[in-house]
């Protein structure tokens, strides 16, 4: 990557990001067109591949961007003393939430980049990989998990949480009425349903 990408103004970057993850969010890496990422940003592809060479190389600086970005959100939007099970994830989603405000795509591209399959991206990203799924699963180890019925499995709960928080997200682009907070407010729902069901006195 050309680092005077950085010293473009905010706004151009921003578009550059915004549109590369919502492309790359919606097809995955092998389908995405720069043609189409290049429209939704409102810049020309010689700009695109001046900044970054190659369909590729932007791909891997948005994926590095975006883990760095929510890594900063989540080390100023996580409590160090919390250990509610569920708190901690709704302080993730309001981490989460701050950045989306900023790049509405940038959890969803993530969401999408486990699926990838391509080796060259693969490849590219491994070191990085890890660090997300290594920060949260960092935080949810703080939890006094002796709040919890006996009978739950605390791991199940963890998954039916992901899969819900996911098939929100995805619901709601689908039917092109995302909006961060309302995504919030709805997460926020499950998790306090989630809480009552799960917790010894609810």
């Amino acid at each position: 990557m050309n680092e005077k990408f950085f010293d473009l103004k905010k706004e151009k970057q921003d578009r550059m990001i915004n549109g590369a993850l919502k492309v790359f969010a919606a097809s995955g890496y092998a389908h995405a067109s720069t043609d189409e990422i290049v429209k939704e940003a409102g810049i020309s592809k010689g700009l695109l591949f001046h900044y970054f060479i190659s369909k590729l190389g932007l791909y891997v600086f948005i994926y590095d961007y975006s883990v760095r970005y929510l890594m900063l959100e989540l080390s100023t939007g996580v409590s160090a003393k919390e250990t509610d099970y569920f708190e901690l994830l709704l302080q993730v989603k309001q981490a989460q939430l701050k950045a989306m405000k900023n790049y509405p795509h940038m959890l969803r591209f993530l969401n999408k980049s486990r699926e990838e399959d391509v080796g060259e991206v693969l490849l590219e990203t491994e070191d990085k990989r890890g660090i997300l799924p290594g920060r949260y699963q960092e935080i949810v180890g703080r939890a006094d998990l002796a709040r919890f019925k006996k009978d739950m499995d605390v791991e199940m709960v963890g998954k039916v949480l992901q899969f819900t928080m996911e098939g929100i997200l995805e619901e709601q682009f689908r039917n092109d009425s995302f909006q961060p907070d309302s995504y919030y407010e709805e997460v926020k729902r499950y998790l306090a349903m989630m809480k009552k069901l799960s917790y010894k006195n609810g």
